[in-house]
């Protein structure tokens, strides 16, 4: 007997010995202490225990499963049925052991993760290279990441050139282009350079120790349908009793009453149902769908509805160049080229993806000279000698209003996000900028369909001619733009009013409180997370829509292998109650029918650790 958590716990060996002792002293000729003495004393020390911790949680107001299996150790104690006893606390103490087992198999992805985590680190010292535990690194530490070895901590790179595999952080299986400036998350694999980067936070605060973190704490929390087993408890621990009463009454036989309560001990609904729910939470970590808590996977079993948020969830969430229009004498091609030359010098968002785009036409752009920018407007300068000025329409209206007369007839739809572009005062043509669809977004819509969810709905901020054409894109009917967080959340809470199981995905800030809000939220986080990882019931990994249905798919497998296991333990011990009443099982022969329905039970529950 030893303690565990705060409470005593017996140790299935305890129990076995005493069977063990009392087999062997019965073989014995002559032996001075009999088994049955052996067997009565085993059970008396190792019954104990369980009855303690049982009569605590009843006194607490909490009818446990775990009733029955009390009962039927008074029972034998009682009796003087040492050995249905013992065999009735191996079953619950083995049954705990199992479970321990399921759990560790269920956690082999925890342990995958921390034993892959980088656990030393190449420290720069000025002229000296010195290896330590990657835990003193600081924030500002120079550190050298060597071809072949993981990135121990976030960090920007200072020199060096390479290819990195980032597979294990959005599941891309491609290699990137790292260089001075890059950003270098913590589980990066540097392929074929060193890379000398500058850490950004330490190693228990970088990417990888976050998704350590989050699967750890998925894999800790309560299984969700242990509080199921409780409300079944509330029902069937009366039942049981009723039936061992009736055996009673009819036979007048009170051992015929423990044989009831022995085949009746519902370690089924203790143990089988968080065996499945560790097993579906490590089934999704195996393909980067984290779920946060066991009740994640619940939720997603009985979700109706999905409500999207559109940018950078339906979308890239990164602006790109979908239109570029000319006014004569200017081609679509000189219009990108002089505009991309200006924009050459430019830190924003979209002067690069401008500069990207006219690069990914094979356009050179020359140098432009006298280059200005107002912030978040626009830019203007130089180039070849003509004056260029590219930028918002208030920026082009200041500088040149007589061209802005004849590009506002460009500007027709207020909704689009358009850069216009002057040549020497005259108009020159328009860029229009948009946010790209993720690829196979509209088959993901069709499949969560496909799934039972009835009601899909696309809630954004942005414009809402916008959020309507993204929502035809893909085939979603129900559409409300210009909205803010809060209004989000209130419409999250207008579904659950009408008894809707609301499930969010979201990526942004602004998406946070939603996420929160609803039944299940689900967090796209590949590129590193933040606040709405941390509100999010699940955490997609992996920059993939795809795993969306996955995550869904694997949360209902997992509870109806959990209610699968609840209905056949359940009912295989109903049949051998049956049979005890009419004396056809006595109680040690019913306590080792029992122990064969829980591990048939719990190697049932374990398929969902299997996808």
């Amino acid at each position: 007997m030893t303690r565990m958590a705060g409470r005593m716990v017996v140790r299935p060996a305890a129990a076995a010995a005493a069977l063990l002792g009392g087999l062997v002293l019965r073989q014995l000729p002559e032996s001075p202490i009999s088994a049955h003495a052996i067997w009565t004393a085993g059970l008396w020390l190792t019954g104990l225990p369980l009855l303690f911790r049982t009569g605590i949680g009843v006194f607490r107001g909490r009818l446990a499963a775990d009733l029955v299996a009390a009962l039927a150790i008074v029972g034998a104690m009682a009796l003087d049925q040492p050995f249905a006893g013992l065999v009735i606390v191996l079953m619950q103490t083995g049954g705990e052991a199992l479970e321990h087992y399921a759990e560790r198999r269920a956690s082999a992805a925890v342990r995958k993760l921390e034993e892959d985590a980088p656990h030393r680190a190449n420290r720069i010292a000025g002229d000296r290279i010195e290896e330590v535990e990657a835990t003193r690194i600081e924030v500002g530490d120079l550190v050298l990441v060597r071809p072949g070895e993981m990135a121990p901590c976030d960090g920007v790179v200072e020199a060096g050139a390479s290819q990195i595999n980032v597979a294990r952080l959005t599941g891309e299986p491609l290699p990137k282009q790292a260089g001075p400036g890059s950003e270098l998350r913590s589980g990066t694999i540097v392929l074929d350079g060193p890379l000398r980067i500058r850490v950004t936070a330490r190693a228990e605060a970088s990417l990888y120790a976050r998704i350590v973190e989050l699967v750890r704490t998925a894999q800790a929390s309560k299984a969700p349908l242990q509080r199921i087993a409780d409300r079944y408890a509330i029902w069937f621990t009366p039942v049981v009793v009723l039936v061992a009463l009736g055996a009673l009454a009819i036979s007048g036989d009170p051992v015929r009453m423990l044989a009831v309560l022995v085949v009746a001990t519902p370690c089924p609904l203790i143990l089988a149902t968080p065996v499945a729910i560790i097993g579906g939470i490590n089934r999704a970590a195996r393909d980067q769908i984290i779920m946060r808590h066991g009740g994640a996977l619940e939720a997603l079993a009985a979700v109706d509805t999905a409500v999207f948020d559109k940018t950078g969830t339906l979308t890239v969430g990164r602006p790109e160049v979908a239109e570029v229009r000319a006014l004569p004498p200017f081609t679509e091609r000189q219009v990108l080229r002089l505009a991309g030359a200006v924009e050459q010098g430019s830190g924003h968002l979209l002067a690069r993806t401008l500069v990207e785009a006219a690069h990914g036409r094979g356009l050179q752009l020359p140098t432009a000279t006298d280059v200005s920018e107002a912030s978040g407007r626009g830019a203007w300068g130089t180039v070849e000698g003509h004056r260029v000025t590219v930028g918002a329409f208030s920026l082009v209206r200041e500088r040149d209003p007589a061209a802005a007369s004849v590009l506002d007839e460009l500007h027709q739809d207020g909704a689009a996000l358009r850069a216009f572009v002057t040549v020497d005062g005259q108009p020159a043509g328009s860029i229009t900028y948009a946010d790209r669809l993720r690829p196979g977004a509209a088959d993901v819509i069709s499949e969560l369909r496909r799934l039972g969810i009835s009601k899909i709905v696309l809630l954004s901020g942005d414009h809402a001619d916008n959020v309507a054409k993204v929502a035809r894109a893909v085939g979603i009917q129900e559409v409300h733009g210009d909205l803010l967080p809060e209004d989000k959340v209130s419409y999250a809470r207008e579904l659950a009013a009408a008894s809707r199981k609301v499930l969010m995905v979201g990526d942004g800030i602004n998406d946070a409180p939603a996420l929160s809000t609803a039944s299940v939220g689900i967090a796209l986080a590949a590129h590193g997370g933040g606040i709405a990882a941390e509100a999010a019931d699940v955490v997609l990994l992996v920059d993939n829509l795809d795993r969306l249905p996955e995550a869904v798919g694997i949360g209902r497998r997992t509870m109806r292998v959990a209610r699968q296991s609840i209905g056949f333990g359940l009912g295989l011990s109903a049949a051998a109650m049956v049979a005890a009443a009419f004396g056809y099982l006595v109680p040690a022969v019913g306590a080792l029918v029992q122990e064969v329905i829980d591990v048939a039970v719990i190697l049932n529950a374990l398929r969902a650790t299997r996808g």
